[in-house]
């Protein structure tokens, strides 16, 4: 089953970069305007902490560490989650999920491959390329540990912005339009730019519990700096899993509210 839907996701892989690089000006360009993007993301930090040393404990060096997971995140999300997931709102709106759902396959899988955006690559590489000036600012580099940690969230990380993509995308059996949904959706990860201990009251408990910002940038990188306690790390695995078994029955729930452009 494993080597099946591996293949499955290797054919699909293959498809999204060979559309890609039909268009390799197009190709080109997205890269540069997605490098601008997330330069312009750097802003804010840059004027805030041009008027102060530090903000909620964090120096420049270190806050720019959740600025690197910020840029590595919107690539995986916006070239690997959102493109796939966006169709599937065209799918349901037309009636024609049928094709999808008809097929020898989970549909969730099926949906959730259908197209990827290599392009989005250069916010990765641009997010590793953060890292590594952060730590020269800092003047020493990771642990091997905080390394490893760090490795272990951006797998829970991935899979908390996938669940919560999956969750948002099921509000598209109920309601037509969910477009605003998922605009929403972009603005609220926006914030995740900055250190969770910036926000206070309840801002606090939304962006770590509700909509868990926290686990996803502050927390890796609070695990290259060394000081992640071990039980912060056990509970974004653990609350990575939950989000993931929600989603996965919300999914689930939902295929049963389709109604087909035939029915």
């Amino acid at each position: 089953m494993l080597r099946r839907y591996s293949r499955l996701l290797g054919v699909q892989l293959r498809a999204s970069s060979l559309l890609a690089m039909q268009y390799r000006g197009d190709f080109l360009l997205e890269g540069v305007i997605s490098l601008f993007w997330t330069f312009t993301a750097m802003v804010p930090l840059l004027v805030v902490y041009g008027e102060r040393q530090a903000i909620a404990g964090w120096s420049f060096g270190e806050a720019l560490l959740v600025v690197g997971w910020f840029t590595l995140l919107q690539g995986v999300l916006e070239g690997a989650i959102t493109p796939s997931l966006n169709g599937v709102v065209e799918h349901i709106r037309k009636g024609t999920l049928d094709f999808v759902l008809l097929k020898p396959a989970d549909a969730q899988f099926l949906v959730s491959t259908t197209r990827f955006e290599p392009w989005r690559s250069t916010n990765v590489l641009t997010g590793v390329a953060i890292f590594v000036y952060s730590f020269h600012l800092l003047g020493r580099g990771p642990s091997i540990p905080g390394l490893l940690a760090s490795v272990v969230l951006l797998g829970t990380s991935t899979l908390l912005l996938y669940s919560m993509w999956i969750l948002t995308v099921s509000a598209a059996f109920f309601v037509v339009k969910v477009d605003n949904l998922t605009y929403f959706f972009q603005s609220i990860f926006d914030a995740a730019r900055w250190p969770s201990s910036v926000f206070k009251g309840p801002l606090a408990f939304v962006f770590t519990f509700l909509i868990p910002l926290a686990l996803m940038t502050t927390f890796p990188a609070e695990a290259m700096l060394g000081r992640l306690p071990l039980r912060a790390l056990v509970a974004a695995v653990v609350g990575s899993i939950v989000f993931a078994f929600i989603s996965r029955r919300v999914w689930l729930r939902s295929i049963g509210h389709y109604t087909s452009a035939g029915g």
